[in-house]
Formats: structure tokens, sequence, C-alpha cells
């Protein structure tokens, strides 16, 4: 699969001719358009492309994305151990170890077709079947970095000294799913980040311009806010990531605590789930970096051979029920499954 062409996609952008690789943060206020990966882990891969062009993703080709049998998904924790994961995540809670940390599994298939597998075929199709505003495709093979994203997260929003991040926290399938505990860990939230940005805004730059508000996307409703600074003038790309990753709205709060029990009891590294993907154009001084939720990487080492991941996951607080907190992890993921299997249908519907 080498001798696929690098390639990057991000809503009407493309970008092909790439250039350079590279893993330092400080070629993205270089010069050029870089795709960006960085890994929940903390590996982190930017890309240098020549040509970067406006053009619409495709339209699907029938057959062309070979995806696994729905029934071929497998969890990296069960339903049993997961929510034995929300009970053990409150008892931190109750001994005041952490207010909220994020719990997530990972799901993995076998590669049907691996030698025929292309993301930005997946791509095509949840352009279709689950549009995104920060959708996207991360194309390097011969890197270890085959990506296909649908978030609805952002990030990190750059332009010139701005910087703005929208964390998501609170999901149901309509708004009157949504509880206070959804609010609590919304505001939660909003505060961890702020106190990221302020690492390496200017003093009293930080708003939070909206709170809560109520997004609909395909199939759920999420909460967002809004924060918003302004970069100290000796801050760039690297002092952002140093300060801001991983994205709080994945971690928890505070972060150090809920990033030591997530390394307790998740069983599988998140990889490009829950990390930052999207680009940086270093000559205009902009960027998009999504949280990497909804999306879908390639993994053409794994021990069982090539395998397609997925990740989700759920805030857990003490208000958490941990079957409701099992549910909230289906529902995310549960439409997109099935359009990565193939089991998807323009009508919105599943079938089978």
């Amino acid at each position: 699969m080498h001798d696929l062409a690098p390639l990057a996609r991000f809503g009407p952008l493309v970008a092909t001719d790439l250039r350079d690789v590279t893993s330092d943060p400080a070629a993205l206020d270089s010069a050029g358009f870089w795709a960006v990966s960085a890994d929940f882990e903390g590996r982190l891969t930017c890309a240098r492309f020549g040509d970067v062009r406006r053009a619409p993703v495709p339209e699907p080709v029938p057959g062309r994305w070979r995806g696994p049998a729905a029934e071929d998904w497998v969890s990296s924790l069960d339903r049993a151990a997961y929510t034995a994961g929300v009970r053990r995540i409150r008892e931190h809670i109750a001994a005041g170890e952490v207010y909220q940390a994020n719990l997530c599994r990972i799901l993995s298939a076998p590669l049907p077709e691996p030698d025929h597998a292309d993301v930005d075929e997946l791509t095509a199709l949840l352009a279709r079947g689950n549009p995104a505003p920060y959708a996207g495709t991360i194309r390097l093979p011969a890197h270890g970095v085959e990506i296909a994203t649908a978030s609805p997260e952002l990030f990190l929003r750059r332009a010139g000294r701005t910087v703005e991040s929208g964390p998501i926290k609170g999901t149901g399938r309509t708004a009157g799913d949504l509880l206070e505990k959804d609010h609590a860990e919304n505001v939660m939230i909003v505060d961890l980040v702020r106190n990221d940005l302020g690492r390496v805004c200017a003093t009293g730059s930080v708003t939070v311009p909206a709170l809560c508000a109520v997004e609909e996307h395909p199939g759920l409703v999420h909460l967002v806010s809004t924060v918003r600074g302004e970069l100290a003038a000796t801050a760039g790309w690297p002092e952002l990531l140093a300060a801001a990753f991983p994205p709080g709205s994945v971690t928890g709060a505070p972060k150090s605590s809920a990033l030591r029990i997530i390394d307790a009891l998740e069983t599988a590294p998140r990889g490009p789930y829950c990390g930052g993907i999207g680009w940086v154009d270093a000559d205009r001084g902009t960027g998009e970096l999504a949280v990497g939720i909804r999306t879908f990487w390639l993994d053409r080492t794994a021990p069982g051979g090539p395998a397609v991941r997925f990740g989700t996951g759920a805030g857990i607080t003490w208000g958490s029920d941990p079957d409701r907190e099992w549910a909230e992890t289906e529902l995310k993921a549960s439409r997109l499954l099935a359009i990565a299997s193939g089991a998807y249908r323009a009508s919105g519907r599943t079938a089978g």
C-alpha cells in the first residue's frame, strides 16, 4: 500500500505532492502547508505538501471500500469491564483525586482486503453518511499514518495570535436527553481549557464567548463551548501544543490525575483517537486541529494482521450511571461503524 500517493483532505481542501515529514512542532511555525496528526500517546507527524487546492470529496464508488463485517468489531473493554471502570472512576472522585475522567475503549476489526484498503474511500462514505465540520483524511502509508475522521470537535484553531478551542461535553440523542450532569461536565472542562490556554496566552486575554451551546450532529446532539485567547509574544505552535495536549475534553480534570486513571483502566492505546488531527498553513499563520474523535485509522502492523480501528468513550463524573455511560459510547459508535462496515444506507438507517 506504500504505492498509494500521500494525500491530506480537510473540508474543501486537498493537499498532494508530499515534500517533508517531521516530528518537530517548530516546523508548523516555518513555511508551507502541513497536515498534522498527533496521537494521544504523543507521537507527532507533520507532513508538508507542495500542492493545495480546493476540491470536493469524491463521490463514493460502490464496492471500492471493503469494510469489516458488522459482527467482526471487538472492543478493548466489554460492557462489564467498561461499567466496572465507570464505578472505579466514581471511587476516585469520592476520594477527591479527580473531578472527571474520560473512559474510552478501542473497537477493532480485521481489514478484509488490506491490499486494496484506502482511507480516502472511507472518507467519501463518511462525508455522505456522517458529515462533520472537521472531517478529514491523512494518508501517509509509508509513515504509518492512515486516518479518516468525522470529528465534530475543534481542538485548536489559530489565526495569527488568536487561538480558540471548542470543547464538547454532553451527548444525547436529542436536547431533551441532556442532564444537569452534562452541563456540569462541560463547565469543568471549560475551566480546564481556560487554564491550558492561559499558560501560553497573554494575561487577561482568555475568554469564553459561548458556554454550553447545543449543537446538532448526525444522530445526536452535543453541548459545545468556545474558549478564546491571544497567544503571548513568545509562544508558537510548540508551546501551544505543549500546553493544551492532550485535549482536555478527552482526558478529564485535573488532567494529570485523569491521565493516571486512564492509563490504569484502559487496555489499548488510543493512537490517533483523542489526539489532534488537522492542518496548519504556516505561510498565513492559520491552522485548525480537530480532536480525533469519530475517527478511523488503519493499523497495518497489528499482531493479528492489518486492522481498522475506531475509538469511543464518555466523560465520567460523580453523577454518572455506568449503564448510561456505556450506552453513550454505543450511541457515538453505532452510525459510524455501520458506515465503515457498509451497512449504512442513505436513508439514514442501518441495514440488517
